[in-house]
């Protein structure tokens, strides 16, 4: 998996395990998981980054501690990958986005497109109302599985990062996110997918706040 990102220009991966009650992944035990990785990567010359996250799903994180969320988000600098409940998305989710914030955790949205309801773009703009950010599944867009609605969901602002979700270097997704970046670039300005591809996502490891160049301002206040 690791060779897949190289070869498509990935410089760091978060890795990014299911923390929900149908996985038993223990977070105290994820550092020297991702340590002992990032050994065996740099003794075989792959040179990709591997930093620790997880996919927090939107029930356990109503159970976890303030130092857990903070371990389980990107890079441990406060940006969590959250997984919605099954179905379409609902009030619930925002009303969680902003009590996570008062912990001093921001959110990032996983694959919306699995939760696609009849108002999928209300939901998605109330999300981002309370400085959620939206990551859709690269192989997904490049695909165009969800055809031109959700090219108007990026150009409509609704399009802030790209994640593989790829399982496996055997089956399923691909480590990749070109095909999605450039089937954004077919609609969106240079920049736009430039910031997308870059900038954004560099500014969640750090911590940063993140501010779309369509907005003008930071999707969140930053650091808790």
């Amino acid at each position: 998996m690791a060779r897949q990102a190289h070869a498509d220009g990935i410089a760091v991966v978060c890795a990014t395990p299911h923390i929900r009650d149908d996985h038993d992944v223990r977070i105290h035990e994820l550092p020297a998981r991702v340590a002992s990785l990032e050994r065996e990567l740099e003794r075989q010359g792959v040179g990709v980054r591997v930093v620790m996250g997880g996919e927090v799903g939107q029930h356990a994180a109503e159970r976890l501690t303030a130092d857990e969320l903070r371990r389980l988000s990107l890079a441990g600098n406060g940006w969590l990958l959250l997984e919605p409940a099954p179905g379409p998305l609902g009030v619930e989710l925002e009303d969680l986005v902003e009590r996570l914030a008062t912990r001093g955790i921001h959110t990032i949205l996983a694959h919306p497109e699995r939760h696609a309801g009849a108002d999928l773009e209300e939901r998605l703009l109330e999300l981002v109302a309370r400085g959620c950010l939206i990551q859709w599944t690269a192989d997904f867009i490049a695909q165009g599985t969800g055809g031109d609605f959700v090219l108007g969901l990026a150009r409509d602002g609704l399009v802030h990062l790209l994640g593989s979700d790829a399982h496996s270097s055997l089956a399923g997704r691909p480590v990749r996110l070109t095909g999605g970046l450039a089937r954004l670039a077919k609609t969106l300005p240079d920049e736009h997918v430039a910031w997308i591809a870059g900038d954004a996502p560099w500014a969640v490891l750090r911590g940063d706040p993140v501010i779309a160049p369509w907005s003008g301002r930071p999707a969140a206040p930053g650091r808790g």
